[in-house]
């Protein structure tokens, strides 16, 4: 039997289309806290996530920091007229942080997704668990990472501060939470 290339292109473009994602991802581990859910897997070098909190404005995750938000990679994205817009940051201060790019970096975020839906946004994409840009903490899946989680006002916009953040300490391979 023949398959005709171009029709197989268009009709897995059109159910890519139907889906809003190019990668299906099955999630590992998942933890809650303060109206903020942290869905992950480690597979093949990278961290995927999907990160969900209830406010139609920005979430974000932070990992490694030192002090405050000093030295911790930052993701952090909304959701505007269906489109997403991510941001990878680094924690360039105690209290402040600034995209990778504009420090001379790279930006190591795939998106794979997400969707602005009952008052939350979601967002899923990856990072890779060293991605070789000093601006990103390597992630060591068998140790302890500290993760930084927040989401802002109802406002999409990268300027507005946080209405609720948490830190938690996580095994990124077993999935324990403390």
């Amino acid at each position: 039997m023949r398959v005709n290339l171009t029709s197989l292109v268009v009709s897995l473009i059109f159910l890519v289309g139907l889906t809003g994602n190019a990668i299906a991802v099955e999630y590992d581990h998942e933890t809650e806290v303060r109206g903020m859910t942290f869905s992950w897997k480690v597979a093949d070098g990278n961290l995927h996530v999907k990160l969900m909190g209830k406010t139609t404005g920005w979430v974000g995750i932070g990992f490694n920091p030192t002090e405050g938000m000093k030295d911790a990679n930052y993701v952090l994205g909304y959701v505007k007229k269906g489109k997403v817009e991510i941001t990878d940051d680094f924690g360039n201060s105690a209290i402040n942080h600034k995209s990778d790019e504009e420090l001379g970096g790279t930006n190591d975020v795939t998106v794979v997704g997400g969707e602005e839906k009952g008052r939350a946004t979601t967002l899923e994409f990856s990072i890779p668990l060293d991605s070789g840009d000093k601006y990103d903490s390597v992630l060591d899946p068998e140790g302890t990472t500290v993760v930084l989680l927040a989401f802002g006002g109802n406002r999409d916009s990268f300027r507005s501060k946080h209405r609720a953040n948490a830190i938690i300490n996580v095994n990124l391979s077993t999935g324990e939470v403390q």
